[in-house]
């Protein structure tokens, strides 16, 4: 347990380390502000809120479809979206692959999005008027949110958010992850979230890491601050989640016999996301309701049979519906199998979500009961806390109030928590705010939450902080220009701020370096002294022992010989535990193989190039490069400029990526699709809280591609 701040009338020593009565003498500040009060009276409400609140129910179709890029021509999709005489209130209808196009992948602009929302709006319940609420797409997921014309006054505009996240490679490719919309209706929150998570039937590992990335990624910025996925009253989670059947345990064709048979338990037994969910891998608390419907995957196109191709897969009910949260029954869950324009067959689930509604006389009646207890009890409001870090008691000599992260390396999350106990009488409001003369509230390596809490008496809140390294600070970690070290202000209404330290120590990483120390590093970072890695960085050291980074060419080189071939290389994300060994192998460069799949490694050469601090084009010719996109001679002019080593990084990777187009046949590259990832990360931007605009990334993306596709060899001429 940790102190706080010094008791008013201590009891004992012991006492007086422990308990904290915050404020000045007569009125604290928490009530006497305006602000403060309100803050007060706001939470008071909300604890309240079952107590003027009724229950009302409102009906949630939900709807989800892999329409395969395929354009919904003159189909009618009512069979799919209307299943009851009476009209839904709310519709969540959500695609994947909407379009298949390299046009799509490469940028946001897609005449699917129109055919796919016009064929909606024909297809709608006729017995009611929609209006549409929210669309929200990235690359081929789409969310449409539509609601009912006489419920549309009772949804709080303001809280409507629409967000995405894409967890293809290094979260940059939006081949797969999530779209979501949320809203507050009446006093109840909302979630919707449709997503497409890793293809191919061993990948379940990834799958499971595409989830926990839309979980943890997925931030909706509201007017109230930020909210993950799982900080709302009712969720819907559904799309085309790839599970499949597990192949060692149930073969394709006696699949295919038991479902023949409608032995669909049977089947069911060896779900992937069965089993994943039974463990605790993904989907914590949600719920699916019963399966009776055929798999919903793979068909051959327009027909009914299974994938009659040389992969021949097994059947798998990849698109699914799952729900979390109090007040939720779920009426049906279907499949509507006479749609075959697809491989995927389109699902739809129908729920009764009852509403808290609030009750206004009630409501009166609650807040002016709070009014008045404010007004008896304000000057008792004293708050009275403590502050619990696990395992403090037993660091000899520490400061309590001090959170050791221990030994941290490049983007390996560390998970701590700490405790805010009220052990007052009344309700007590704590946020984590700026620093004097700082524009944050923590560094860059460091996430905390909740930002801002209330607790009640006897109650506590556990703080969670997450250090995570990645490219936005591993290079001022690597020379000491910054330290894993940071003091947190949580400040409590009407009282004093309590100060929390969080430190450890970084292990340096061959993910930060420059392009300059790499090609003069003579041995693994980790035989490195601090001492002669900042002399690198600096220059002073020119040895120039490498034409490129050595790390770069074991990387390309295990590519080379393994990767050339393969299917959506640079398309798929790797496994995150694979690319932490690579990092350690890279580190240490030990007498063995590169460990990790071809995509692991893959991802990793992206990463490397990628947390270059000074990208392989400089930030200053950024500019001057994306002027110059469609000329190629004036491309080729400008790598002149470039130092020897990022001009010499520049050319090998171009080379190596047009050798990977030589085998298209095989692995399906694309030079534009190529261009755009290289263009991000070759020329990656400075600023890396900002959304890059979609016009310097065509232009990006078109002076990379100058080099992909002209066929002189343009290394010789410079």
């Amino acid at each position: 347990m940790d102190l706080v701040e010094e008791p008013s009338s201590p009891e004992s020593e012991e006492d007086e380390e422990n308990l904290v009565p915050v404020g000045s003498e007569g009125l604290p500040t928490a009530i006497s502000s305006l602000a403060g009060r309100e803050l007060l009276l706001r939470n008071i409400l909300d604890t309240k809120k079952d107590s003027y609140t009724d229950l009302q129910s409102y009906k949630v179709y939900v709807a989800t479809w892999n329409v395969n890029g395929q354009s919904p021509g003159s189909i009618c999709l009512r069979d799919w979206l209307i299943r009851t005489t009476e009209p839904p209130h709310i519709y969540a209808i959500g695609f994947q692959e909407l379009d298949l196009s390299k046009e799509a992948f490469l940028f946001s602009d897609s005449p699917r999005e129109k055919e796919w929302l016009n064929s909606v709006k024909r297809s709608l319940h006729p017995g009611a008027k929609y209006r549409k609420l929210e669309l929200i797409r990235l690359v081929g997921m789409m969310l449409i949110i539509f609601v009912k014309d006489d419920i549309h006054k009772s949804i709080h505009h303001h809280s409507v958010v629409g967000e995405y996240v894409g967890t293809g490679l290094l979260g940059k490719m939006g081949n797969k992850g999530g779209v979501a919309v949320r809203f507050d209706l009446e006093e109840t929150s909302i979630c919707f979230v449709n997503c497409h998570l890793a293809a191919h039937v061993e990948e379940f590992q990834r799958r499971n890491q595409d989830y926990s990335q839309i979980t943890s990624r997925l931030i909706f910025n509201t007017r109230n601050g930020p909210r993950h996925i799982r900080n709302h009253d009712q969720i819907f989670w559904f799309g085309d989640m790839n599970y499949r059947i597990n192949p060692t345990a149930l073969e394709a064709e006696k699949a295919k016999s038991l479902i023949k048979h409608g032995r669909y338990k049977e089947v069911l037994k060896f779900d992937q996301l069965r089993d994943q969910m039974r463990e605790g891998k993904v989907f914590h608390g949600f719920t699916e309701g019963e399966i009776s419907f055929r798999p919903t995957y793979k068909y051959d196109i327009n027909s009914d049979n299974w994938d009659s191709s040389e992969k021949n897969r097994s059947p798998a009910w990849c698109d699914r519906v799952l729900w979390k949260g109090e007040n939720i029954s779920q009426i049906d869950y279907v499949s509507v199998g006479q749609y075959k324009l697809s491989d995927h067959k389109p699902v739809a689930s129908l729920f009764e979500a009852k509403i808290k509604v609030m009750n206004h006389p009630k409501y009166r009646k609650v807040y002016e009961d709070a009014l008045k207890w404010l007004d008896k009890e304000e000057n008792k409001c004293l708050p009275q806390v403590l502050v619990e870090i696990p395992g403090s008691d037993l660091l000899p000599h520490s400061n309590r109030n001090e959170i050791h992260f221990g030994r941290v390396k490049f983007l390996e999350t560390i998970r701590k928590s700490f405790v805010v106990r009220n052990i007052g009488q009344y309700a007590v409001r704590l946020e984590f705010i700026k620093k004097l003369n700082d524009t944050y509230i923590c560094k860059d390596w460091l996430q905390i939450e909740p930002i801002s809490a209330f607790i009640q008496p006897d109650e506590s809140c556990e703080i969670r902080l997450e250090v995570l390294v990645d490219k936005r600070s591993a290079s001022e970690l690597n020379v000491g220009k910054d330290l894993l070290y940071d003091i947190l202000v949580l400040h409590l209404e009407g009282g004093k701020d309590i100060f929390v330290t969080v430190m450890g120590e970084y292990e340096r990483s061959v993910f930060g370096c420059s392009i300059t120390a790499l090609v003069n590093m003579s041995e693994p970072i980790r035989n490195i002294s601090p001492g002669k890695l900042i002399q690198l960085e600096k220059g002073a050291l020119p040895i120039s022992k490498y034409d490129i980074p050595k790390e770069l060419w074991f990387l390309v080189d295990r590519l080379y010989k393994t990767g050339t071939e393969k299917e959506s290389l640079f398309s798929n994300s790797g496994l995150t535990t694979e690319i932490l060994q690579i990092r350690d192998w890279l580190d240490e460069i030990p007498n063995t193989p590169i460990p990790g799949t071809v995509d692991s490694v893959a991802e990793t050469l992206v990463l490397l190039l990628d947390s270059f601090p000074e990208p392989v084009i400089p930030f200053s010719l950024h500019l001057k490069c994306m002027d110059a996109s469609s000329n190629y001679s004036s491309c080729k002019q400008l790598l002149k400029q470039l130092p020897l080593a990022h001009k010499n990084v520049f050319i090998y990777m171009c080379t190596f990526l047009r050798e990977l187009l030589l085998h298209s046949d095989k692995n399906g590259l694309d030079a534009k699709i190529l261009a755009l990832l290289f263009g991000r990360v070759l020329l990656h931007d400075q600023n890396h809280h900002l959304k890059p605009k979609e016009r310097d990334e065509r232009r990006k993306e078109a002076f990379i591609y100058q080099f992909l596709v002209n066929e002189d060899s343009f290394s010789q001429d410079l």
